[in-house]
Formats: C-alpha cells, sequence, structure tokens
C-alpha cells in the first residue's frame, strides 16, 4: 500500500513538472477562487463594523420639561433601561448640554452671541437612547409615547429622524442580501473556472489514462495522480494567496484605519490569522482534489 501510495505521489509531481503551463494556468484560478473566499470572509467582518459603526451614531432622544427634576429623570432613565430593544441610556443634564453646544459652536460668534442675549440655558435636560438594531427604535417610541411619565416629557425626537433611522435599517437588510447573493455567485464561479482549467489538464493526458486502463491499471491508481496534483496546485495557491494577503493588510491597514477609524485590516488579519490559513488551505487543497476528482470521473469516463 506504501508503495502504491509512493507511485501516485511521485506521477503526480511528475505531471506537475512535466505540464509547467497547465499547472501554472490551474494554480493561478486557483490562487483566484482562495482570494475570492478570504475576502468573502474579510468583507464580511469588515461590513459588520460599518455597519455596527452607523448603528452606534442612531438615538433618540426624549427632551424634559423644564420643571422635570433630575430625581425623577433618573427614575425614568431606570425604567427605559429595562426595555429589552435598549443598548444604552445616557442622562444629560441642562448644563451639559449648554457645555457640548458652546464647544461645538465657539467659532461661530453669530450663534455665542445669539446664546448671550438669551441669557437663561435654554436648553433641556434629556435622555439619549439607544437600540440595539435600528428596526428596534418604533418600539422604543412607543413606550415611550404610551408610558406614564408623559407628562414630564416635552418631545421625543424619533418622528423627525425616522426617515434616517428607515434608511439606516434599509441599508443594513439590503447590505446583508446582497452580500449573502454575491457570495454565493462568486463561489460558484471560482469553482467553475477551477473544475474547468483541471479538466483541460486531464484532456490533454487522455491517451496515456487510455494506454493506463487497457493495461489493467484500477481506477484510483489512474486518479490518484491527477488528485496530487491537484492537492499541489491546490498548496501551492495558499502559499501565493497567504504571501499576497499579509502584504496587502499591512501596507492598507493603516490607510483604512485613517478611513474608518478603529478598523484597521492588518490588526484584523493578525487576529483572525489562523482561521484564514484554514479558509485558504482547505478551500486551495479542496477545490484541487474534488475538481480533479469530478473531471476524471464525469469527463473521462473512467
Amino acid at each position: 500500500m506504501t508503495t502504491l501510495f509512493k507511485r501516485i505521489f511521485k506521477s503526480g509531481w511528475k505531471n506537475c513538472s512535466r505540464e509547467k503551463g497547465l499547472v501554472a494556468a490551474n494554480i493561478f484560478i486557483l490562487v483566484l477562487a482562495i482570494s475570492t473566499l478570504t475576502s468573502l470572509y474579510l468583507l464580511k467582518d469588515v461590513s459588520n463594523f460599518l455597519v455596527s459603526s452607523i448603528q452606534e451614531k442612531v438615538d433618540i432622544s426624549v427632551y424634559f420639561k423644564i420643571d422635570a427634576t433630575e430625581e425623577e429623570i433618573l427614575k425614568i432613565k431606570e425604567e427605559v433601561a429595562q426595555i429589552p430593544e435598549v443598548k444604552e441610556v445616557k442622562y444629560v443634564s441642562q448644563e451639559e448640554a449648554l457645555a457640548s453646544f458652546s464647544d461645538r459652536h465657539k467659532d461661530d460668534p453669530v450663534l455665542m452671541q445669539s446664546l448671550d442675549e438669551i441669557g437663561d440655558n435654554p436648553f433641556y435636560a434629556s435622555l439619549n437612547i439607544r437600540a440595539f438594531e435600528a428596526s428596534q427604535y418604533q418600539a422604543v417610541a412607543d413606550f415611550l409615547n404610551n408610558s406614564n411619565f408623559t407628562g414630564l416629557v416635552e418631545k421625543v425626537d424619533y418622528y423627525q429622524r425616522k426617515p434616517v433611522i428607515e434608511k439606516i435599517f434599509s441599508f443594513v437588510s439590503n447590505m446583508n442580501t446582497i452580500g449573502i447573493i454575491f457570495s454565493f455567485l462568486l463561489i460558484i464561479i471560482a469553482v467553475s473556472i477551477a473544475f474547468n482549467t483541471i479538466r483541460l489538464a486531464i484532456y490533454s493526458s487522455r491517451e496515456e489514462i487510455k494506454i493506463q486502463r487497457l493495461v489493467g491499471a484500477s481506477n484510483w491508481f489512474i486518479r490518484g495522480p491527477f488528485l496530487v496534483q491537484g492537492a499541489i496546485c491546490g498548496f501551492f495557491a495558499f502559499l501565493i494567496c497567504l504571501i499576497l494577503f499579509t502584504l496587502f493588510t499591512w501596507i492598507f491597514g493603516p490607510k483604512t484605519e485613517f478611513l474608518f477609524p478603529g478598523l484597521n485590516l492588518f490588526t484584523f488579519f493578525i487576529a483572525n490569522f489562523w482561521i484564514i490559513v484554514f479558509i485558504q488551505l482547505s478551500s486551495g487543497v479542496g477545490l484541487g482534489v474534488v475538481s480533479s476528482l469530478i473531471a476524471v470521473r464525469r469527463h473521462l469516463k473512467i
């Protein structure tokens, strides 16, 4: 049995050495296929990060009347925090609201002068409420509008922000749907191209296969070298992809962090290094072997 495996491996390696052009083409196609799968994995997490970042910037505010005391507002905060859809509730006092506005508009003399002329603090105390998902703000707004503390509420700005929240919810839903469809199509294309490239390599050896059948070689003895060839091509494609993605993420990691604070592709790549190695190695060798197996069985009718 060991001798048989050695012969099969030696024959597969000889095929790689003899058909360098087809092997190079096969490795190139497998590199594209592995790169596609790796990119899908990276883009999935990048898109999740971007969607989460967008959702983090969305909230609704409850503004309270001037005569509402801080103690009453803090009690309401505890009650709102118990809503299942609520992720975070932050209390902003009148003084904090004024300080925040002044800091944002300190370079606008017209606004600052108008604020001075008013004299009193024109801002309301408020609760900034953040839900887990954009689709949950309607439930939060319904709770606020039907609560027993509506007499203390000046206004809830959900309906002013509703169009923006609905657009974000639609964007998130569309991103997930498009991502699934795009991933499925790319995987099909990658597998089809790899399969047809390997089939071409097997077709070039059809005369040799006929001779092996005539002298009584078993099906697996004939298939074996092509499976080894596919695995070798997949392994070299894996090495190339690993080097390319390491260099790519290392070069563009700082640039992505500059555009999207908190997102560094290289940091993410290193944190998920062994998962990416597994994806690339298993997809490279797996595509090479499976495509060879299908091509030999279906197209050469062995």
